[in-house]
């Protein structure tokens, strides 16, 4: 089988990663991003609102995501991680991103890229916390 078939057989996906402390959602749609493939999140696989961000059910999450991927075609993805951003909140993702991108990793898909599509602020929105700051 020569390389030019092989790449034909690759069916992309894009699978985009919201992490925050309390949770991590796993949404895996076509390149366009238009079309929902699979849809998972950190509170479907485990009973405890306080365990919904650990990465042990980011794990599991993207684990389920990425069956019902491969059971619709899906051979390659790019990732797209993404934390809470935003003017108030952190710009780093949470603990189950990394665990997420390493499920994928192990399940078999070819990965393309992998980035960072937080918010970053333009310097809209004032913080919260007042003249000096939040005070502990």
């Amino acid at each position: 089988m020569s390389k030019a078939t092989k790449k034909e057989d690759e069916k992309w996906g894009v699978v985009h990663i919201y992490s925050s402390y309390n949770n991590t959602i796993i949404h895996i749609t076509d390149l366009t991003g238009s079309e929902t493939i699979a849809r998972t999140s950190g509170g479907q696989v485990v009973k405890s609102d306080r365990l919904e961000g650990s990465p042990t059910a980011a794990m599991l999450a993207a684990k389920n995501a990425v069956e019902i991927a491969k059971e619709k075609g899906i051979t390659a993805v790019h990732i797209l991680i993404r934390g809470k951003g935003g003017h108030n909140g952190p710009v780093n993702p949470g603990p189950g991103a990394q665990a997420a991108v390493r499920v994928i990793a192990r399940a078999g898909l070819k990965i393309g890229n992998i980035e960072d599509v937080t918010p970053i602020p333009h310097d809209g929105c004032r913080k919260k916390g007042g003249k000096r700051g939040r005070r502990v």
